[in-house]
């Protein structure tokens, strides 16, 4: 029996071959932005980061200031950049941590451009340009007069230009075509008045993985550094996913045919079976949806999922597994023995997304980091001339600053030099 009811093993060494596979796919000298929003979409965002750096990612991708002051207060120190908005309270913040903030109207640009001259400093933006997706953006038609607009801001650095893709398949959506001419009729025209600067990035892992052209200097992959693509996409099977969620038996309980089980009396037992309850729910990554109808792997064989998925526990029928006890690890999503059970089966039973299945990965839940490297303390930062980093092999624990720990079982990967961006050497910029 574990310390935890339930924890997340995160394989490190999973997530230095995905940032390989995504290097490749982006191509030599093409600055990588490895998003780590939603708290690296329920990895860990400060142990994610930390590892993605050391491997030469150049910058880093969240949704809000918090997230990017997070990182800032653990020690990362590559550039940041919030994709989406922030509000106007959390701009001074923002500004004096060096984060870089997405641009999308001429009001903001007023604002920052004030706030900037009363701090003293100078803010990094990157204007968003609303291509299709119809949500944040400065819409094309302006997009040109706002860049001159910022070309005049005393206090503002135009550190890139950007715009976000809709279409989940990437570049084999005609709509993505469409959003790729757009932004490129932008950029000439940018380019005709020597108005652009910084950064032009555009592809997500999607658009990365089916070949989007042009890919400009810079990419944004998320979830496929995590493992997850739709296996429809061109190159999903060479990544591996990083997380395995598990928790444990505790308590077992025969019970005769007939009996119900959960909220609602949902479930009642056939014939007479063993139901085993574990101390996870929705709150943990299990969702309700998949009340009577999910499984779990038990001592290498697929497990029901009986009653209603309640907040705190599950249950599920025992019954035609032999040396069953309380203690044994179960695993929810992973590998146990022949068995695999995906974040993309989870989440097409309950019909949404992989994205949502490891984001809804709760708080209690533990992260546990194996492999790859013995880590550098967050709070810690590796020195220049140091790279990559020479650390011997060691079984030690760290922690990040929410208690979660960092496991260095193996020994530290060899890194080639070659893999590093030129242009930003050591993955920093």
């Amino acid at each position: 029996m574990t310390a935890y009811r339930a924890w997340a093993d995160i394989d490190l060494d999973a997530l230095t071959h995905n940032l390989g596979v995504i290097r490749h796919k982006a191509g030599p000298g093409t600055r990588i932005v490895l998003v780590v929003k939603a708290d690296a979409y329920g990895h860990g965002a400060v142990a994610i980061a930390s590892h993605a750096v050391r491997c030469g990612i150049a910058a880093l991708g969240v949704s809000t200031s918090a997230e990017a002051l997070e990182l800032r207060s653990a020690g990362v120190r590559v550039p940041i950049l919030v994709l989406g908005t922030i509000v106007d309270d959390e701009a001074v913040d923002a500004l004096r941590s060096d984060v870089h903030i997405a641009l999308h109207s001429g009001e903001r640009r007023a604002m920052l451009q004030e706030l900037a001259r009363r701090l003293g400093v100078r803010a990094k933006v990157h204007l968003k340009i609303d291509t299709g997706l119809g949500r944040l953006g400065v819409l094309p038609s302006r997009a040109v007069d706002l860049l001159r607009e910022i070309r005049r801001s005393s206090h503002l650095e135009l550190a890139g230009v950007m715009t976000h893709v809709s279409a989940g398949e990437g570049a084999f959506a005609a709509s993505t075509a469409e959003q790729a001419r757009v932004f490129e009729e932008v950029l000439r025209k940018a380019r005709e008045e020597r108005l652009l600067g910084g950064w032009i990035h555009m592809a997500n892992s999607a658009s990365l993985f089916t070949g989007l052209r042009p890919r400009y200097d810079t990419v944004r992959p998320g979830i496929s550094a995590y493992g997850i693509l739709p296996a429809d996409l061109p190159g999903a099977g060479d990544l591996r996913p990083i997380l395995s969620l598990k928790t444990q038996i505790v308590f077992l309980k025969d019970v005769p045919q007939g009996t119900p089980v959960g909220y609602n009396s949902t479930w009642s037992a056939a014939h007479a079976t063993r139901i085993a309850t574990l101390p996870v729910g929705y709150n943990d990554g299990v969702p309700w949806r998949l009340s009577n109808h999910g499984a779990v792997l038990v001592r290498g064989h697929r497990a029901r999922i009986v009653g209603r998925v309640s907040m705190d526990y599950i249950t599920v029928d025992v019954g035609h597994i032999p040396n069953v006890h309380v203690g044994d690890e179960v695993t929810l999503i992973g590998t146990q023995g022949n068995e695999t059970i995906s974040v993309e089966e989870i989440a097409a039973k309950v019909g949404t997304i992989s994205y949502e299945i490891t984001c809804s990965v709760g708080k209690r839940v533990q992260r546990r980091y194996v492999g790859g490297e013995t880590l550098v303390l967050p709070s810690q930062i590796a020195p220049f001339g140091a790279w990559p980093p020479r650390l011997p092999r060691s079984t030690s624990t760290a922690h990040d600053g929410g208690g979660n720990a960092f496991h260095a079982e193996r020994a530290p990967a060899e890194f080639d030099p070659s893999e590093l961006d030129p242009d930003f050497p050591h993955g920093r910029s």
